[in-house]
């Protein structure tokens, strides 16, 4: 018996197997979880790229549906929750681990984000995750749990977040007001805010490999996390085990957050007599 014998779930956002969101549909389905499983849609239906990608990872997990959801589209969200509702009736968790910016807008400074550019991220990154949550609410058994993924550039300043800084502060605030909202149906609504984790997304980060380095230099471990430890965290958030813990974002990533200032041996050097 695991942890989620007998709950079942959707996962939005597998990407590939460097995905956060595949991470953790491993630890789920570890402890015994029943998954469903969305994927962008294909320009080409004759080439099924992006579906062909997610198959080959969930298909040997007994994936109990992979259907196409493009959360800028009501329709696709509301079809896979209707995937959900004709399989399964009742649903007990949903995890959200979807973001996107434009390039353009991402890459530049904050001041030069294009009105469009600013809106598509805020709709992808932000407003999926409140669709997904009043979908998802007649459909929670009672302890039911939504689950999406930041990043501490929504609290601070992270130089090269840019306008993903924006869409995860908003994200935060949408999953405390969700949760005060859920709450009184017994349904929980947390936030896990990883360190750097090399996916696609990170890759439009600029000098994401000076990040890497930053965590190792400054974080209380000394390291970077790595993809089985966040995978590892949001299966807890997500089950019984966290069943007093909602509206919260809960930060995994060697303490970088906690830090202030660069611990004094940061930039030590050999003494000049040494050197």
């Amino acid at each position: 018996m695991g942890l989620f014998t007998g709950k079942k779930g959707i996962v939005f956002g597998i990407a590939n197997e460097r995905s956060i969101a595949w991470a953790i549909t491993q630890q789920l389905h570890a402890e015994g979880a029943e998954i469903g499983f969305t994927h962008l849609p294909d320009k080409d239906p004759e080439r099924p790229k992006n579906a062909n990608k997610v198959r080959k990872l969930v298909d040997p997990l007994d994936a109990r549906f992979l259907v196409p959801c493009d959360v800028q589209k009501d329709e696709d969200i509301s079809g896979a929750f209707a995937k959900a509702a004709e399989t399964w009736g009742m649903i007990d968790f949903v995890v959200h681990s979807v973001a996107f910016a434009p390039p353009q807008d991402l890459t530049g400074p904050v001041y030069n984000s294009s009105r469009a550019g600013f809106l598509t991220a805020m709709d992808i990154s932000v407003y999926s995750l409140i669709a997904m949550a009043g979908r998802a609410r007649p459909m929670l058994n009672p302890g039911g749990s939504l689950l999406t993924l930041t990043y501490l550039g929504g609290e601070r300043v992270i130089p090269g977040y840019n306008l993903m800084g924006l869409c995860k502060s908003a994200l935060e605030s949408a999953v405390e007001y969700i949760a005060s909202e859920l709450g009184p149906h017994g349904m929980r609504v947390n936030a896990l805010s990883a360190g750097p984790v090399r996916t696609i997304s990170a890759s439009g980060v600029g000098d994401f490999k000076k990040m890497l380095t930053l965590y190792e230099t400054f974080a209380p471990l000394r390291r970077n996390i790595s993809e089985e430890e966040v995978g590892k965290t949001a299966m807890f958030l997500l089950s019984d085990l966290a069943s007093g813990i909602t509206g919260e974002t809960l930060h995994v990533d060697s303490g970088y957050h906690i830090m202030g200032g660069p611990p004094l041996d940061a930039f030590a050097q050999p003494p000049a007599s040494e050197g």
